[in-house]
């Protein structure tokens, strides 16, 4: 009996693999040592100022750290079904590995038609503030317009993390989207990209609507819709994409809560350097059902991204700048608007293809009551105290596989 139970197995097993196309086990191993130093100033100048420094040994600040299965049937007639599970790894403590696929967990079908994928994905607006940076969103270096707009973006109130120690997956939709379904065009196009991706909320309605739980956002916060479009020919490629996350939402009071974000990005390959430019304007909105005289006002976050790299032998000269600035949209306000900027320069160093050395430094400096930092421990923020500068280095080495 149990010799037949084997034999069944092993070629219940042989079929599976016959079957599959390919498999294909990836990863990267990103190490760095950092170090912040993050600065608040009393106003008044009645106060010392305070600083607040931690060096550690982190992860992911050229490459973020991942371990990845994907694979591949080919059904015929151009017709293909993929699945594709990725989780991020804190390589520097062993705490996150296998245990969530918050990275990306998807399974497609894709033919002349293009690809439908459905899952946990990047969102369309991650993509411009990744491939328009110089420094793809990771480390000191990353720019202030995706910092912003990742705590721009976050639920009310903030997702706790499903188990201690491993990030959750349900408390933001700016750069990775849950319960999604995506469709992406075909790659023969003559250079033109694109996609679309909505996102269910998976909220319960009740009928009748007095039958709804009073609890805060339970009804509609969750849902996501975006886009991207975009045309990459030789040295030349840009990107227009839109996102619109719902964020909160009171039933009883008739109250949703949105952002919506509109992002541009581009970049020019000179080959002596390559430049690199965004912008993005988000708009944090409520929609009321019976709009009150006292409706609170929409906030703004707009910013923008320079960078530039070059490369030296085997090696990466990298360059950015970026802003921010929040407008409140307060008619009768004395108080200039907070915004932030930030300066960073690194340095890559390719020993292979799979291995590199690198260094970043960036300095970030907040006015008017902006609290962005680097990195590291949070700026003291309080009736005394207002933030004002952020100064981090990263140094590591990435491996990938």
């Amino acid at each position: 009996m149990n010799k037949s139970l084997i034999a069944l197995a092993t070629v219940s097993l042989a079929g599976a693999a016959s079957a599959q196309s390919s498999v294909t086990v990836f990863g990267v191993i990103d190490a760095m040592v950092s170090s912040y130093s993050n600065r608040s100033e009393d106003p008044r100048g009645l106060t010392p100022a305070v600083t607040v420094r931690r060096t550690a040994l982190g992860h992911s600040g050229y490459n973020t750290s991942r371990l990845g299965f994907r694979g591949t049937e080919d059904l015929g007639g151009g017709l293909a079904a993929s699945f594709w599970l990725e989780t991020p790894i804190t390589n520097d403590d062993g705490q996150t590995g296998i245990s969530t696929f918050a990275r990306r967990s998807t399974v497609s079908l894709s033919g002349p038609f293009g690809e439908v994928r459905l899952g946990r994905d990047f969102a369309p607006l991650y993509w411009n503030d990744t491939m328009f940076d110089p420094f793809g969103a990771n480390g000191v270096g990353a720019s202030v317009v995706f910092t912003a707009n990742g705590a721009f973006n976050t639920f009310n109130p903030p997702a706790p993390p499903a188990v201690a120690g491993i990030p959750s997956v349900s408390g933001n939709s700016y750069a990775r989207a849950s319960n999604s379904v995506g469709y992406f065009l075909p790659p023969n196009l003559g250079g033109f990209y694109g996609q679309v991706m909505y996102a269910f909320h998976e909220r319960d309605k009740f009928d009748p609507g007095t039958a709804t739980p009073t609890a805060l956002n339970n009804s509609r916060t969750g849902r996501y819709v975006g886009g991207r479009i975009g045309y990459a020919n030789g040295a030349l490629d840009f990107a227009l994409a839109y996102g619109s996350s719902t964020i909160g939402d009171d039933f009883y009071a008739g109250t949703t809560t949105a952002v919506k974000t509109i992002n541009l990005g581009g970049s020019y390959d000179f080959g002596v350097l390559k430049l690199f430019g965004e912008y993005s304007k988000a708009s944090k909105e409520v929609d009321y059902q019976v709009r009150p005289l006292m409706a609170a006002a929409d906030i703004d976050l707009k910013g923008y991204v320079f960078g530039v790299t070059v490369p030296v032998g085997p090696g990466l000269i990298r360059l950015g700048y970026s802003q921010v600035k929040y407008d409140f949209n307060l008619p009768f306000s004395l108080l200039d608007d907070p915004k932030a900027n930030k300066v960073a320069i690194g340095y890559v160093h390719n020993f292979s293809k799979r291995t590199a050395l690198y260094a970043t430094v960036a300095r970030l400096r907040n006015k008017n009551g902006a609290a962005l930092t680097v990195g590291g421990p949070a700026l003291i923020n309080n009736a005394t105290f207002t933030p004002q500068t952020s100064t981090g280095y990263d140094v590591g080495i990435r491996h990938a596989f």
